[in-house]
């Protein structure tokens, strides 16, 4: 009966987390920042909204920012202490490689550093064919969690990305995609990396690597996240920085002057769309007996936070003979010009439910996305809790 209770209070609390994500990450009006770029985008990690996007919607070759995904799908469905054996297919992968030798054996922990890192296509392929059984099964992943995600302009046929006709993703979605990837405290971890010794079975010197992405070495506050280039794509790059506790991902694709167009993109995020607390956890609505769960936090252009509107909706009635619902009560919705931004559960006093710190140390829900993402996410989520088994050209940089 405990378990059962203990079950029943887990998905209550998870639903309240979900409620939480803001399902309308409207896209910023036109303004003055502009780049190089064939497609970019700039959006902030803890919204979720978009706060910049040109052609960002126009799908194109991303070469090795396809190793954002591999990276994040290996680290959900693999173990970082097994040991992922290089095979015939990774050893000498054309394209950049962090030359190990077939048979070479290391931990899936340190092969993501060289695939991050030093964009190893070789490191990408032993990872794909260990985690998914096949590089085929993991493409399979791959796609499974874009779709997982709302990236509606994305599709991939390998881990590396290296140039093929269906391998191709967006600004927006990479975007996305990034922010998402960027709740993992593995990845982030990861990808602020500067530089990273691995041991080496084949020689007497550990493998060092050097982080490639310039940005962490150039930017205030730059912690992330990867390069890429190859013939046809020319220059990709991924960057995230986070200044005041507010962290923001900035995409470009095709841009030959990508350093000073994240810098540009970056600073006009954190300049015009600076993060605001809207909502602390234990705030109250007047005249009313009910707490907020969880807080909440929104990027704001110059003008929008006074525009913000907020709506207490309450539950219909209890369920009778027992309060199924743990003392959640309704939701706090927040609106801005009439359009939905986010959603706070609301607890009757005394009742709030503990929450977990996200990988920023805030009490807030994940990276928001699509409503529909989200009750797919909650699906899995509750699954998971009742389910108790479950436990082309070179890609070089």
């Amino acid at each position: 009966m405990k378990n059962i209770q203990l079950r029943m209070s887990l998905i209550w609390i998870l639903c309240g987390l979900l409620l939480l994500v803001p399902f309308a990450g409207a896209h910023a009006e036109e303004v003055e920042v502009s780049t190089h770029a064939k497609a970019a985008a700039l959006i902030d990690v803890e919204s979720g909204r978009i706060l910049y996007s040109n052609h960002g919607d126009e799908p194109m070759l991303i070469a090795s920012l396809t190793k954002i995904m591999t990276a994040i799908v290996a680290i959900e469905y693999g173990d970082l202490s097994s040991k992922v054996t290089v095979g015939r297919n990774a050893y000498a992968k054309e394209g950049s490689s962090l030359f190990l030798k077939q048979g070479e054996q290391m931990t899936l922990e340190n092969m993501l550093y060289g695939l991050m890192l030093r964009s190893g296509n070789d490191a990408a392929t032993a990872i794909a064919e260990h985690v998914g059984g096949s590089e085929a099964g993991f493409v399979m992943l791959m796609n499974a969690k874009a779709e997982e995600l709302g990236l509606n302009h994305t599709h991939f046929e390998n881990p590396h990305g290296l140039d093929a006709k269906e391998h191709y993703s967006t600004a927006n979605d990479l975007a996305v995609l990034t922010a998402y990837a960027m709740h993992n405290p593995v990845f982030k971890e990861i990808v602020k990396t500067q530089v990273k010794t691995a041991d080496n079975p084949n020689d007497k010197w550990d493998y060092k690597w050097l982080n490639k992405n310039k940005m962490l070495r150039l930017y205030e506050g730059a912690d992330g996240v990867k390069t890429g280039y190859t013939k046809k794509a020319l220059r990709c790059l991924v960057s995230s920085a986070t200044r005041n506790g507010q962290q923001l991902v900035a995409v470009t694709l095709n841009d030959g002057n990508d350093w000073n167009d994240h810098a540009s993109l970056l600073n006009f995020g954190f300049n015009r769309f600076p993060l605001r607390t809207v909502v602390e956890r234990g705030d109250r609505v007047e005249g009313y007996p009910l707490e907020a769960s969880l807080q909440f936090s929104y990027p704001f252009g110059p003008g929008e936070e006074e525009r913000i509107v907020k709506e207490l909706v309450l539950n219909s009635k209890a369920a009778s003979g027992s309060d199924l619902n743990f003392g959640l009560r309704g939701v706090l919705v927040l609106k801005l010009g009439g359009q939905e931004i986010g959603r706070v559960p609301m607890y009757e006093e005394g009742h709030l439910p503990k929450v977990s710190q996200s990988a920023a140390g805030r009490e807030t829900a994940a990276v928001p996305h699509q409503a529909g993402t989200w009750l797919q996410a909650a699906g899995s989520a509750l699954k998971a809790l009742f389910d108790p088994f479950r436990g082309g050209g070179e890609a070089r940089d």
